[in-house]
């Protein structure tokens, strides 16, 4: 747990600083890591912010027929362009989030893909409209207090590192093809070197070393540490549906993002206009949570409560019997 906090703090510091920051040896931390990303527990990765590019979000709810939502949920998950998959409602829900580089994609998979898969019954799609929680925001505060204020010190600020944002800047960004390859040896491994990153982009580590620099602080990509849930003991996860009196939805948003049983929260259209992704240890856990939290968020006119049954992705990251595995491409559906 400490070795995870720190990474959440410092995602790309060196084994040696991690070591001298927690008062161990650099082998140990090194041999630490290597266990937990093997087993399946943590991973460290560059993920893109498709909102600084001028793409939009989408979350999706497919209502399926039984016995159809496994297949159509792992060939949704194997796509790029959807970076957050799971299954609920009895194992006839899907929900998923995407993030399509272009208008034609995503219409190409909302529009003619998944309309015309025959065990699709219905599908509903809302826009997100603001970001309160996400990105390096997962779990910051299921592992609040793991460390001491002095060695959180020893190895950066501290504070929270996502703040809300428009989910569409109005200034996009172009990425060179350099920049993209950089990216993409980032999205495999967050923690790469700046060797491997140049080598993996044409360019010498100095100048990679500086873009990524710029790129990490226009919130093109940010440091995710993905982290598998149930080791943390967080075995109930809930997509949280909320509609809220207009005039409330930002500070409702806002409420959310500092719930620490709260992983992502958003502003969507449609006739739920706050999504939210809340992890508890256990349904007692997510009754309480629901009723007492965020049942009294001022302006809550109603909330479904959608339990998920299996979490098939996460931040571009693919789950098998709730642990993470390398991530994989393919446009299947």
């Amino acid at each position: 747990m400490r070795i995870i906090r720190a990474l959440q703090i410092a995602p790309r510091a060196s084994f040696a600083a991690i070591a001298t920051a927690l008062g161990l040896t650099e082998g140990a931390v090194n041999r630490r890591y290597r266990r937990l990303r093997a087993d399946g527990v943590v991973r460290v990765a560059g993920v893109v912010n498709p909102g600084a590019l001028g793409q939009s979000r989408w979350l999706v709810r497919l209502r399926c027929r039984p016995g159809s939502v496994a297949a159509i949920a792992d060939a949704l998950a194997k796509r790029d362009d959807v970076n957050w998959v799971s299954l609920g409602a009895a194992g006839c829900e899907i929900t998923c989030a995407t993030q399509s580089r272009t208008r034609e994609q995503r219409e190409d998979l909302l529009g003619r893909r998944l309309p015309r898969t025959a065990a699709v019954i219905d599908i509903n799609a809302f826009a997100m409209l603001r970001q309160f929680l996400g990105g390096r925001g997962h779990y910051w505060s299921a592992l609040e207090g793991t460390l001491s204020p002095q060695e959180e010190a020893a190895l950066g600020s501290g504070e929270p590192p996502f703040t809300e944002a428009p989910v569409v800047t109005r200034e996009p960004l172009r990425l060179t093809p350099e920049d993209g390859r950089m990216l993409d040896a980032l999205g495999a491994d967050g923690r790469a070197s700046l060797v491997d990153l140049a080598t993996a982009a044409g360019l010498t580590p100095g100048r990679v070393a500086r873009r990524l620099d710029t790129l990490l602080q226009q919130r093109v990509v940010h440091l995710d540490v993905e982290i598998a849930a149930a080791a943390l003991g967080y075995h109930t996860r809930a997509n949280l549906w909320l509609r809220v009196h207009p005039s409330a939805v930002k500070s409702a948003g806002r409420a959310l993002a500092q719930e620490p049983g709260i992983a992502f929260a958003a502003a969507v259209s449609g006739p739920w206009n706050l999504h939210a992704v809340a992890h508890c240890r256990d349904l007692d856990e997510l009754f309480e949570f629901t009723s007492d939290r965020i049942g009294s968020l001022a302006g809550l006119q109603s909330m479904e409560v959608s339990p998920v049954l299996r979490l098939v992705k996460q931040a571009g990251t693919r789950l098998v019997d709730d642990r993470l595995v390398e991530p994989s491409g393919g446009q299947l559906l």
